[in-house]
């Protein structure tokens, strides 16, 4: 018996190799299919998940770019803006200043016409005073025959009320 143990049956090994392919076969027909089509969607989904990434990727990083060249823009936009505020604002002080210098210019020269005109007026006004002055001196003189006492207490007299008669007159 312990020989019937030990030995080999080749029919026996015959029928469990062909009942081992009957059963590869039928899993194979019945099971692997599945599996390998499950696998496969797997495989695909897990495929298309990183295309979505990749693509969503590319597309945060096109943003990205997009989103800094309008920031690069908006920087460029604003300096020039304040550039020319600025270039504005000192041609309107250019332009404030020049009025001013013109103005204070024509100020000044009618300022200056005026004082030469009442500066003429007063000499005017002066040579007529001095003129009449000298016409009563003189007629003064004619009247009387004077000594030379008489003729410096007359000249004293004279500039002393020279001053008085000119500005009465004003």
């Amino acid at each position: 018996m312990f020989e019937d143990f030990l030995s080999i049956d080749t029919n026996t090994i015959v029928l469990i190799l062909i009942n081992t392919l009957i059963l590869f076969l039928a899993i194979k027909h019945f099971l692997f299919g599945r599996v390998n089509k499950v696998l496969e969607q797997r495989q695909s989904d897990v495929e298309k998940i990183y295309s979505d990434a990749d693509g969503a990727m590319k597309h945060a990083k096109d943003l990205e770019k997009s989103y800094q060249g309008m920031m690069s823009e908006a920087k460029n936009e604003s300096a020039e803006i304040v550039k020319n505020a600025t270039r504005k604002a000192q041609q309107r002080s250019d332009e404030i200043i020049e009025t001013a210098k013109k103005e204070a210019t024509g100020v000044l020269a009618r300022a200056n016409n005026e004082i030469e005109r009442e500066r003429l007026k007063t000499m005017s006004e002066m040579k007529t005073q001095v003129s009449d002055l000298a016409v009563m001196m003189a007629e003064k003189i004619i009247q009387k025959e004077i000594n030379r006492d008489e003729h410096e207490a007359l000249i004293n007299d004279f500039i002393e009320n020279a001053g008085d008669d000119l500005w009465q007159e004003k």
